[in-house]
């Protein structure tokens, strides 16, 4: 069932019925029902009846890394949120952070926004790294339709205060977390609020967002007359790799059978639910390029590694695994509190990754901070990894594994950059618990969805690049669209069944992804035409979205300077 942009109230509703059953009512009764349907046809009703809305975003989760797209890892609560809902299998991200997430607050295109790459001034318009002034955020969007708003986690836009965009209220980073276990890392805004007080040793980020978020509901439901808009921006499971120690011991022993088990498993589990075609073959190991693009190479088979580097993989990846573990958890709080509310039914709930798992920067993984450096693990030293005073990356072969099927990673434009899990909860939007959406879908199209679902018309001085997802809930169609992709170099156009993607510096390629879904066979030379046709396509698109000119340096000591 699809609410209406002007939906009716329930009370509304009832007086309808009981009017048409009942002719014969006094005069004054029929007064006083015509002026509660003078009053709850205001605006402020509309308000009433708007869905709540729930935001959650993860960070650098694999395509696969939920239990209900195929992982080893327990991640009940997301699984029941995807069993209640729609889960989509291709949402399609912006292959970063940063370009995540501009792409996903305003609607728009990152570089049309200022935010192709990060938050460092780069000089052309696509990549000034803030936010762009006439950018309007979900919260300013949905601000009219008397919605409040809330942020708890990582905002990453280049701006000093999410509370100027539309947020009243504001718990967590304004960049990437280095330390999921100090509170000083984070920040609470407005200039005056007072975060939460934890005992010596308590604190764990992950945790901390979810405290702060039920706080914000609580603020929230002084006022029940009005709907709210809630970002939850998780960090997790972006390095450093920090768990708790219960956590991590959970998977103590797991990851010993090495990614190569690890990817052929849960592609067969995938199959097993219906995430991917039970045709969907496994591709070879993907490639990486480590810090500073010196070496090209595939990742190693796990068999071929040497024991002692075993044993330290396998501890990053039970790492990984606790933080998603723990993230689960902590959405599960938030579900409950959702329930107990009696709120749940009447709130939509989408979760999705920023973009595909992080590779950098090789199948190593490094230590101490992103860079080139890693150190082996033996021993007792094993056990104190995911500690507070520890910082760990999982490696690209680790990587691979958490994005099966699909090729590559994060900063690539490959399927393992770009694909996300998608899970779309409403119960009183949709019928379709438990369903695949197999078309694709773009972040860009979130925003426009949820001003759908709130009955909103008004994005500002920039209309959305996406479209609404809404027809998708009453199981219709998307009209046929392209949809374009850049970062660093690496670009990609989406047309339907085919996919023009190249990476920096290189030729297109050409995939037909009605079979070819995981990029392993080029038909550029078979179709020219087709080639032709997207690549235009992508230039256009390139120009009109600040995309070009790309910067000279990117000023990060991976990438080598462009060459003119």
């Amino acid at each position: 069932m699809i609410p209406r942009s002007s939906p009716v109230s329930p009370r509304l509703r009832s007086t309808q019925i009981a009017s048409a059953g009942s002719p014969r009512r006094p005069a004054a009764l029929t007064v006083i029902l015509l002026l509660v349907g003078i009053v709850l046809a205001t605006p402020l009703a509309a308000a009433i009846a708007r869905p709540n809305i729930l935001l959650i975003l993860a960070d650098d989760l694999g395509f696969s890394d939920l239990g209900s797209y195929g992982s080893e890892i327990a991640t009940p609560h997301l699984d029941a949120l995807a069993q209640g809902g729609l889960r989509f299998t291709r949402f399609y991200t912006m292959a970063r952070c940063c370009p995540s997430r501009a792409s996903l607050l305003t609607g728009q295109y990152p570089h049309r926004i200022g935010l192709g790459h990060m938050v460092r001034d780069l000089g052309p318009p696509g990549y000034r790294g803030t936010l762009a002034p006439d950018a309007r955020t979900i919260a300013q969007v949905l601000q009219p339709a008397g919605y409040r708003s809330f942020l708890s986690g990582k905002w990453h836009l280049g701006t000093p205060d999410p509370t100027r965009h539309g947020f009243e209220e504001f718990y967590g980073t304004l960049a990437s977390a280095q330390t999921f276990f100090d509170p000083g890392h984070f920040l609470r805004l407005p200039a005056g609020r007072v975060p939460r007080q934890y005992p010596q040793g308590e604190f764990y980020g992950t945790d901390a967002l979810t405290d702060h978020a039920l706080d914000f509901l609580a603020t929230a439901r002084q006022t029940p007359e009005r709907p709210w808009f809630l970002y939850l921006a998780y960090h997790a499971p972006h390095f450093p790799l920090q768990a708790k120690p219960e956590d991590i011991a959970r998977y103590a022993r797991t990851y010993e059978v090495g990614w190569d088990q690890v990817r052929a498993t849960r592609l067969e589990r995938m199959k097993q639910l219906g995430v991917v075609p039970a045709t969907t073959a496994l591709p070879p190991r993907s490639a990486y390029t480590n810090w500073g693009e010196s070496v090209h190479a595939d990742n190693p088979a796990w068999d071929t590694l040497p024991a002692d580097r075993r044993a330290d993989l396998a501890r990053r990846m039970a790492i990984f695994a606790a933080m998603v573990t723990c993230l689960d958890r902590n959405i599960g709080r938030v579900v409950d509190s959702l329930r107990a509310a009696g709120e749940l039914d009447h709130t939509v709930i989408l979760f999705l990754s920023d973009n595909g798992a992080c590779a950098e920067w090789d199948p190593h993984g490094f230590d101490g901070k992103s860079g080139p450096d890693t150190i082996l693990h033996r021993g007792p030293d094993l056990d104190r990894m995911g500690g507070p005073r520890t910082y760990h990356s999982v490696g690209s072969g680790w990587a691979n594994a958490s994005n099966t099927p699909w090729r590559l990673y994060k900063h690539y434009t490959s399927e393992g950059g770009l694909r996300s899990p998608g899970i779309l909860h409403w119960p009183r939007g949709t019928r379709r618990a438990g369903e695949f959406e197999t078309q694709p879908v773009h972040i860009v199209d979130v925003l426009p969805t949820l001003m759908a679902a709130a009955g909103v018309t008004d994005a500002g001085p920039l209309p959305p690049a996406g479209t609404s997802l809404v027809p998708l809930l009453a199981g219709g169609a998307l009209r046929d669209r392209t949809l374009f992709f850049e970062h660093e170099g690496n670009r990609a156009v989406l047309d339907q069944r085919w996919k023009l993607n190249a990476e920096k510096n290189a030729p297109w390629a050409l995939y037909d992804l009605e079979t070819d879904r995981t990029e392993l066979h080029d038909v550029s030379r078979i179709h020219p035409d087709i080639v032709r046709r997207l690549d235009s396509a992508w230039q256009t698109w390139a120009a009109a979205n600040h995309v070009l000119p790309e910067p000279v340096d990117y000023g990060v000591g991976y990438l080598k300077p462009v060459s003119r």
